[in-house]
């Protein structure tokens, strides 16, 4: 029998990801928790020897003897991010990951993002396509899937750092699962941000009829049912870091941080309930990196692993958000209840979301198909 060793792959630009519905929040947010409970029963793995790593990054040193070697400037990263999905995913995939804040200088997004999905089997590319929104609302979906199960359903206000990108799709998985939500609070940097932000808002989403520009994080968090920071920043000093003061926060509010943010001792205490999107991610992120690990990674859930090391927090005090999707948890006890989740973002995430946007796109014929070879060369 005649071997079929061809091997074709589809490519997909961004508008063909837009065609093929990477846009679909609902559908992503679906996603999002289906991958979470596969997380929760262990049919995953992400790079690392605890195989939950974010993924491999290149830094570059402050000094070098090379003139043409990138300086370590704000925001720099080269990055790849490979994971293997299971369940009615069954693939692999890696997100390379290119940054500078500098970009924007010339007209790009700060990130530039491409996604190889693979059959989980050969190692064959199933598909290359562009990775930036993708990226963005597969990272916006996890917001989501917190609120689904530790909002109040009556959630009304959202008080909102940093109305960019991940501002956009953290606001979008909201309202994809809180449809009583009317109001949007929002503080930015710089009015076109904000003007931009609203004209989305408005064109978008017909349920908010109150958008109000706030000038402080107080006023970003007091009186808000979910509250979400997504502003960047310069990272090694925590004390630079937005804060949340417990006294700013409403009783039943429910957090979703999926940049960085710092507590106030009032927020650190017992009562206010801390989830993870994967505990794994933050003892991955603990052992990689110098400590106090909270200076190095600005995400929340670090600092919690700090708190552990320190002797300031039991590890048994920290959820997992996989552990309440399968319903072997409770989601929102009562109206009262304050609950914070870190959102540091996976790699399983881009495959989960990307193997949907694949076979969509198989689905209805989207993308140009290209050819690796007949016959390898080598084998």
């Amino acid at each position: 029998m005649a071997e079929n060793t061809r091997i074709d792959f589809l490519y997909l630009s961004e508008q063909d990801m837009i065609r093929a519905g990477v846009t679909d929040m609902a559908a992503c947010v679906d996603t999002m928790e289906a991958m979470f409970g596969l997380l929760y029963h262990g049919d995953y793995r992400m790079a690392g020897a605890n195989n939950d790593s974010h993924g491999a990054m290149v830094t570059f040193p402050e000094h070098s003897p090379f003139p043409s070697m990138p300086k370590p400037t704000a925001d720099r990263r080269l990055m790849a991010m490979p994971a293997y999905l299971g369940g009615q995913f069954g693939t692999a995939g890696v997100k390379w990951y290119g940054s500078n804040i500098a970009n924007r200088e010339k007209g790009l997004p700060r990130s530039i993002l491409m996604f190889t999905l693979s059959d989980a089997d050969t190692g064959a590319p199933l598909a290359h396509m562009s990775a930036n929104l993708l990226s963005a609302y597969r990272t916006g979906a996890v917001p989501g899937v917190g609120a689904r199960h530790l909002a109040r359903k009556d959630a009304e206000v959202i008080g909102l750092l940093g109305p960019g990108v991940m501002g956009k799709t953290a606001v979008a998985a909201f309202l994809a699962v809180c449809p009583s939500v009317h109001t949007i609070k929002v503080k930015g940097r710089g009015r076109h941000s904000l003007d931009n932000f609203i004209t989305w808002v408005t064109e978008t989403w017909p349920q908010i009829t109150t958008i109000e520009v706030v000038n402080s994080l107080e006023e970003v968090v007091r009186g808000a049912d979910i509250v979400t920071y997504c502003s960047s920043g310069e990272v090694g000093d925590p004390a630079t870091y937005p804060v949340v003061k417990r006294e700013w926060v409403k009783p039943g509010a429910f957090l979703a941080m999926p940049a960085a943010c710092r507590l106030d001792e009032g927020m650190e205490q017992d009562d206010v309930r801390k989830v993870l999107d994967n505990t794994g991610l933050y003892r991955a992120w603990f052992e990689e990196v110098p400590k106090p690990a909270h200076h190095h990674i600005p995400v929340i859930g670090v600092r919690f692993m700090d708190m552990v090391a320190q002797g300031q927090m039991a590890a048994g005090q920290l959820e997992d958000i996989g552990r309440i999707v399968a319903g072997d948890a409770p989601g929102r006890q009562n109206d009262e209840e304050i609950i914070i989740m870190s959102v540091g973002g996976m790699p399983v995430e881009d495959v989960a979301w990307g193997t949907v946007v694949y076979r969509n796109a198989v689905k209805k014929g989207i993308g140009v198909s290209l050819n690796l070879w007949e016959t390898p060369a080598l084998r």
